[in-house]
């Protein structure tokens, strides 16, 4: 047995703090449940059930996404799975807000649609839904 029980946050600078928070809220329904200023950097935990966020505002700070990374021969992160339940919502709540889908739409992998987007700062996240609301894999 796993002593791992979940991920407990992942932990991101954005650009500019309330832009995000208000985006992660309007996307996913993320709540702001901590908020602070340590050493004149606002920061603050987002909450979402057991899934939670904490952003950095570092507006001076320049984001390399995957592709440049990999030009650059640089690790990082390439995204981040954000899991739904209900897809026809969130395809409108994207629609409603004017996030750009990447990569030509719905992409469907063995066992689950993959949406990827990115936030304001320009992370890329994959939102995924599994079929039947279950996590799922073909036996090796």
């Amino acid at each position: 047995m796993s002593l791992l029980r979940n991920i407990d946050h992942i932990n991101l600078t954005v650009a500019d703090f309330r832009e995000s928070a208000r985006w992660y809220e309007q996307a996913f329904g993320f709540v702001v449940v901590e908020e602070a200023v340590t050493d004149g950097v606002l920061w603050g935990i987002l909450r979402a059930g057991d899934s939670m966020l904490c952003l950095y505002e570092a507006p001076d700070f320049t984001l390399l996404d995957r592709h440049q990374l990999a030009e650059r021969k640089l690790h990082g992160l390439a995204h981040f799975g954000l899991r739904i339940s209900d897809p026809e919502k969130w395809q409108r709540i994207a629609r409603e807000m004017g996030i750009e889908i990447l990569y030509g739409g719905t992409y469907r992998w063995p066992h689950s649609d993959s949406w990827y987007i990115k936030d304001p700062t320009g992370y890329e996240i994959e939102v995924v839904h599994w079929d039947k609301e279950q996590i799922s894999f073909d036996p090796l």
